[in-house]
């Protein structure tokens, strides 16, 4: 007896065929297939920033506004590209920040405040932390359109207004003089969901200025600011301040008559400039080590402000006039610089030699934090009103300061980006997959000589790649000639 198995229908047995050679086809493309990027940097000279390691011939891919593949030469094959730049014999590093700038001056300021942003691309400055101005809003606008590729410019970390006491220095501050006063504030900030909370010494009392870093502590904000003399250095660090913005302030922390010092300024008896004369003259290696260590374990940032110091202490001698860069400085900021401008002119000798002083005294000091293991930011101090510290070309002077200070190059430039990132919780800029493609292309080894940083052959923001020529053309877009 022979058994029959059941026939297939012909148009059943067509659509098993059809299915089973559809996906011989797609198995046969996922071999063949190659992922697009939108751009290769080829035969590129990488650089990582947290060892000082250089990996040459390296081929770095960039799909979107991210790094989609980082390879060696043997795995290069594996992707293709839309477009490749061969960057045999450049360095290829992390975007720069600077980490204290300020965009400020009223409403009659926000454009050319606005054309400050090409000054930054323009020197490979690919972040930036406003430390505090009367512009948020205008701020917060442009944070939204350089996110989504309608504005160039750096990412920009706000403190939104400065915090202050009554009748404060700065316009837009928040003033207060009380615990509830604080704490609206510190509501108001968090609104406007600053990235940080800056402090300013010019009207605050000590006990008010405790309580703001108390608060903002509370709420898990980060802060940073100037320092009273109200105030000890050790009152603010355990009060739990994240970075203390200039030195003025530390150095007062190294002084033997630091606590006489505090209690003369709460008197009356002293104010902060007739001050420092004796603080630097009461400056105690011993103190100085004990402070240090308080900072490092405290986990303290300082915002050194090097290249602005030596600036204004100067400004009696150096004529900024035929300064190239006031071709790039809108003419109502180019205004504002008249008060320090005025005010050098008019400082009496003694003051002037003791600025100088302070000055030699910063850039010592400077070196020791960092020998002592104290987390340094590189900032400029850049904006309206800071006469002739230019966006841009500052943070290239600031570093250059600290290589002067004892600072290796590698240490100078792990203070702008990998400790910018550091100090604001905000995933640490490296070259690798998935990151944010925020680069900077040089035609000399930075880690060989810090000036190289200006050495720019191309800058890459958000995966958008400036050409040396369109850098320069961000130059000419806000030129004032």
């Amino acid at each position: 007896m022979h058994s029959t198995k059941p026939s297939i229908p012909q148009h059943t047995m067509i659509k098993m065929l059809s299915s089973t050679l559809t996906l011989l086809l797609f198995l046969s493309s996922c071999k063949s297939h190659k992922p697009e990027a939108d751009l290769l940097i080829a035969h590129v000279n990488r650089i990582d920033l947290e060892t000082g390691d250089i990996y040459p011939n390296q081929f770095v891919y960039i799909k979107g506004d991210r790094i989609n593949a980082v390879l060696d030469s043997l795995e290069a094959t594996k992707i293709t590209a839309k477009e490749t730049l061969d960057a045999t014999g450049k360095y290829l590093m992390t975007g720069l920040w600077d980490n204290h700038v300020h965009f400020r001056g009223g409403d009659s300021l926000i454009t050319e405040n606005k054309n400050l942003l090409n000054l930054y691309i323009a020197n490979g400055i690919t972040s930036v932390r406003d430390a505090g101005g009367d512009l948020t809003l205008a701020v917060q606008d442009w944070q939204n359109q350089i996110e989504s590729g309608e504005l160039t410019g750096p990412d920009i970390y706000t403190s939104g207004p400065k915090i202050d006491g009554p009748g404060a220095t700065w316009a837009g501050s928040l003033e207060v003089s009380s615990e509830a006063e604080i704490n609206a504030a510190l509501d108001s900030l968090q609104e406007l969901n600053v990235d940080f909370v800056k402090i300013y010494d010019s009207k605050i009392s000590g006990e008010n200025y405790l309580t703001v870093i108390e608060e903002a502590e509370k709420r898990g904000l980060i802060t940073s600011g100037h320092m009273p003399y109200s105030v000890t250095l050790d009152e603010t660090t355990a009060a739990g301040i994240d970075a203390i913005e200039h030195l003025y302030y530390v150095l007062k922390g190294c002084s033997s008559e630091e606590e006489i010092i505090t209690e003369a300024v709460k008197n009356g008896e002293a104010g902060f400039w007739s001050s420092l004369d004796r603080v630097m003259q009461s400056y105690t290696d011993s103190i100085a080590q004990n402070t240090f260590k308080t900072l490092k374990d405290r986990d303290v940032f300082v915002v050194p402000t090097l290249h602005i110091g030596h600036t204004l202490s100067y400004l009696d001698e150096v004529d900024h006039s035929n300064d190239e860069y006031l071709n790039y400085i809108g003419l109502r900021i180019q205004k504002t610089y008249a008060g320090r401008i005025n005010s050098a002119k008019n400082a009496s000798p003694e003051f002037v030699v003791m600025r100088k002083n302070l000055d030699s005294a910063f850039v010592k000091l400077t070196g020791d934090l960092n020998r002592n293991g104290v987390k340094l930011l590189a900032g400029s101090d850049c904006g309206a009103f800071n006469s002739y510290v230019y966006p841009g070309q500052s943070l290239h002077q600031e570093l250059k300061a600290m290589v002067a200070a004892g600072l290796s190059p590698l240490e100078a430039l792990q203070t702008s980006a990998l400790n910018g990132a550091d100090f604001l919780q905000k995933t640490k800029p490296l070259i690798q997959a998935d990151a944010v493609a925020d680069l900077i292309l040089l035609n000399a080894n930075p880690l060989e000589n810090i000036h190289n940083t200006q050495d720019l052959f191309a800058v890459i923001k958000r995966g958008k790649m400036y050409s040396s020529e369109e850098l320069q053309k961000l130059l000419q877009e806000v030129s004032t000639k």
